[in-house]
């Protein structure tokens, strides 16, 4: 019964209150759960201690595979060899903080949890009243004289707990600490003086309240926060075959690639440029899978110039030609150098910038690269691209509708569990609209 009701407060988008009230008020929702209409329904809480006990077990994604086999027994993916790939943000349920409100919180919790890091001296806060510290938030340095005070404070705790037997939490506590009081801060100009570093660490820790969220970029000017939801689908269905979450900023290939591990070999894998690594091409190679993925652009080092492609490579005799016809060896690291012969040459204008010459470095999967752009000519494989592929897109806009977009828990493990509950109700509507029957076994018709 539970099962049910989490999988109808996904599909519906409910808080736990709204779906408990749900199961007491909605004829629709007792009859789909089992309950007698005079059934006075259950406490919301019962939904957390059910999140929290199914998430804790040995078959934390026992409801997804209960639909995967409703799945199997329609028989609606069998002989289905396409996958589209694709990934999209889910922003988190905490708010970004800044450097000071995150040392002031990580600091604030492990005076709360450790007794020895509670009596240690601290002078740049009191970290029992609430709020940030006050301060001159305009003057730079107010700004840095708060920003030294913070870390000392946070250095001389980390010391004094330095070699305490801590059980878990507090471990976890101090080596939060230790992380925001490094990542964004470097020694200032003074001895025992620190400051914010410009610029953002590639994997920064965003908050304290939910320390694995992260930053991602969609463009150079402007990111998000939070999660990645990436999914698989059967493009001729809609039914989502695997999902996964990751933080924000990992990369989509390996995330997607992952989502396959399960399948039989023989897929035609459909997926755009963010998919087209070389390594990702080689991975797919590897499982038996032939990718239809969009090629990453090439790049001219002069406008209107020579490309890669204008290169002959021969990757066995590990030997590269320049436009102009010359030959030399590719070494060890990948690199091809043609200085030598850039001088004088008439068309060096045209193939690099180097006052020194061309040297092309030449990746570890240079010739799946090649490869898919060859592909990609073809308009057979691009008019199947686009056919198929706009699915998944379909698929995540359903994905993320009814409040989906952002995430109600804290923590990758969590919201997995809850992003596995959406994907099992959007496959079990989805099954619903093509005629999903029951005649001893779960049927569509024919």
């Amino acid at each position: 019964m539970i099962a049910s009701a989490m999988v109808l407060k996904e599909l519906e988008g409910l808080s736990d209150r709204q779906a408990a009230d749900a199961l007491r008020l909605n004829i629709a929702w007792k009859v789909a759960t089992g309950m007698a209409l005079n059934d006075p329904g259950l406490h919301y809480t019962v939904f957390t201690y059910w999140r929290t006990r199914i998430n804790n077990s040995v078959q934390p994604d026992r409801i997804k595979d209960a639909v995967k086999q409703v799945v199997d027994q329609t028989g609606i993916l069998k002989g289905k060899k396409r996958r589209a790939l694709d990934s999209t943000l889910l922003e988190d349920a905490v708010a970004t903080q800044d450097t000071v409100t995150q040392l002031v919180s990580a600091i604030r919790k492990v005076r709360k949890l450790i007794v020895k890091a509670a009596g240690v001296e601290v002078t740049a806060h009191d970290y029992d009243a609430s709020g940030k510290p006050v301060c001159a938030w305009d003057d730079p340095e107010a700004k840095q004289a708060l920003v030294t005070g913070l870390v000392n404070d946070a250095l001389r705790i980390i010391q004094a707990v330095d070699g305490e037997e801590l059980n878990q939490p507090q471990a976890d506590a101090v080596g939060l600490l230790a992380l925001v009081a490094g990542q964004d801060v470097e020694p200032g100009e003074g001895e025992g003086t620190w400051r914010i570093v410009r610029g953002v660490a590639p994997d920064r820790t965003i908050s304290t309240v939910d320390p694995e969220s992260r930053h991602m970029h969609k463009s150079r000017s402007s990111y998000r926060d939070g999660y990645k939801a990436n999914v698989a689908v059967e493009p001729d269905t809609g039914i989502i075959t695997d999902a996964s979450l990751t933080a924000a900023n990992v990369a989509d290939g390996p995330a997607g690639v992952e989502l396959l591990n399960q399948e039989e070999p023989g897929l035609t894998v459909l997926a755009d440029s963010a998919y087209g690594s070389g390594q990702v091409r080689a991975d797919l190679e590897a499982a038996q899978h032939t990718a239809v993925i969009k090629p990453l652009p090439l790049t001219m080092a002069v406008p209107g110039g020579y490309t890669r492609d204008d290169f002959k490579i021969d990757h066995q005799a590990k030997r590269a030609t320049c436009p102009a016809g010359y030959t030399v060896n590719i070494n060890a690291k990948g690199r091809a150098s043609f200085q030598k012969h850039c001088r004088g040459c008439p068309l060096v204008d045209r193939c690099t910038t180097s006052k020194r010459g061309q040297v092309l470095v030449i990746s570890q999967h240079d010739e799946h690269l090649v490869k898919a752009r060859k592909q990609w000519i073809d308009p057979a494989v691009v008019a199947e691209y686009r056919q198929h592929r706009p699915m998944v897109e379909r698929s995540i806009s359903w994905l993320v509708a009814n409040n989906h977009r952002r995430v109600r828990y804290r923590g990758i493990k969590r919201n997995q569990f809850g992003l596995q509950l959406r994907v099992a109700a959007l496959n079990l509507r989805r099954l619903v609209n093509l005629g999903l029957d029951h005649n001893g076994s779960w049927i569509l018709p024919e």
